[in-house]
């Protein structure tokens, strides 16, 4: 890691296609000698009678908080959009009041992050070195299934709480690891309450295509299972390698059979792919739903009017509350309206600090003490209680999100909605 990986906040320029922005940003951000002096300036101003706790506070030893987020490669998108920006807001809203509540005193918090270059070798490398030699105080997770995948074993080993927001394995669940917890609705309640869906709007046949890595095969596997016994009948399924850059010659297949419902098991880049290619062969079946990327801002941004109808793996928005709003909010003041959080992982990723503010402020910093806070206890959060079973959520039931007027609105199932489903999708514009 350089000085500035070390002491710095990450950059706040979280485009991922911006360099010399995010290059700025970042010698711009504060690093750790600047946030305690920022903190010490303003004890000088205060009353004579809260001058002496002020200054207590400002030299608290900071806690120092590591991990690893792809700001280059292939995952950089998802981690740019749905986790990094968390991170810097977190920490820059705990410094803000004077830090984070450690059992009753407040310390600045230090993010210590490099980029991982999306790859899995070394994101293990550095999480090894935060865990191991660093020893930083506490850990958040990277982004994706495979890097959490590959790092959740090593922060068993060592001891840190892990609650990860961008996951979405059941092998993840199977490996039992106490120190690890899923905050993402994993693929049986996804599934579940897509085909319940489809199952009460009459859907007769479906079509799907998979990305042929954890994400994709798992998803796959759990929708199979829920199509046995619905009365539904799988009449295409194919799979497609990662990275793919034509969907075509399969979506014209899939449209020859013309099926009620298409679903696309697909990361950001190639649920943009199938959409444009779908409305450029005029492949409009009454029920769309792609995942992830969906739900990013991004996708309605590129799709435009033709995003009017599209469903996808989605589980808040702005709507979902009071405190749903004011990150929200808070989120648009950082980052302005162009870098809008979106409407599935970044809420688990906030759900996860404040869960994680919260277990530190009653526990402190101790990790198996923080460990038995997260694993025992319902949580409260913007997406509604957070109960864990082993490593799984089981609070946060499975949703299906459709935009509808520039907003991607949870539609089912109907106790979560936001506003009613659309039942029949608008033809591409």
């Amino acid at each position: 890691m350089s000085p500035d990986d070390r002491n710095g906040i990450a950059p706040t320029d979280l485009s991922a296609t911006s360099v010399p922005d995010a290059v700025s940003a970042r010698a711009a951000a504060p690093n750790r000698r600047s946030v305690v002096q920022a903190l010490a300036a303003g004890a000088a101003v205060v009353s004579a009678g809260a001058l002496a706790p002020a200054i207590v506070r400002a030299q608290a030893a900071p806690v120092r908080v590591g991990y690893a987020m792809a700001r280059t490669g292939p995952w950089s998108v998802g981690a740019q959009t749905s986790q990094e920006p968390n991170y810097l807001l977190w920490a820059e809203q705990q410094n803000a009041a004077g830090g984070l509540m450690v059992k009753g005193q407040r310390r600045p918090i230090e993010l210590i992050s490099s980029d991982d270059r999306s790859e899995i070798e070394t994101c293990v490398r550095t999480y090894e070195k935060l865990m191991g030699s660093d020893k930083v105080d506490l850990v958040l997770p990277p982004w994706g299934s495979n890097a959490n995948f590959a790092v959740a074993p090593l922060a068993n080993r060592f001891g840190y709480p892990f609650l990860a927001p961008t996951a979405l394995s059941r092998r993840l669940v199977e490996m039992k690891l106490p120190y690890f917890f899923l905050l993402l609705q994993q693929p049986k309640s996804m599934m579940d309450a897509l085909v319940d869906m489809l199952k009460a709007n009459g859907v007769r046949t479906v079509a799907v295509v998979y990305v042929d890595d954890l994400f994709g095969l798992e998803n796959y596997a759990a929708l199979k299972v829920a199509l046995q016994g619905s009365g539904m009948t799988l009449v295409e399924d194919k799979s497609y390698p990662l990275g793919v850059k034509d969907l075509s010659p399969t979506l014209r297949a899939i449209k020859d059979k013309n099926p009620d419902a298409f679903i696309g098991l697909t990361y950001p880049p190639d649920t943009i792919l199938a959409s444009r290619q779908s409305k450029e062969i005029g492949f409009n079946p009454k029920f769309f739903y792609a995942s992830v990327g969906t739900a990013f801002q991004l996708y309605r941004n590129v799709m435009q009017a033709g995003a009017e109808g599209v469903l996808g793996m989605g589980s808040w928005n702005a709507k979902r509350g009071a405190a749903a709003k004011a990150y929200f909010d808070a989120h648009v003041k950082k980052f302005g309206a162009a870098k809008e959080p979106d409407r599935w992982a970044s809420g688990a990723t906030w759900a996860g600090l404040e869960i994680l503010t919260a277990g530190v402020a009653k526990v402190g910093l101790e990790r198996k003490a923080l460990r038995d806070f997260i694993a025992n206890g319902t949580h409260e959060t913007l997406l509604g209680p957070i109960k864990f079973a082993g490593s799984e959520n089981v609070g946060t039931p499975g949703t299906v999100s459709q935009w509808q007027k520039g907003e991607f609105e949870v539609v089912w199932p109907r106790s979560m909605a936001t506003a009613p489903l659309v039942a029949a999708k608008p033809a591409w514009v």
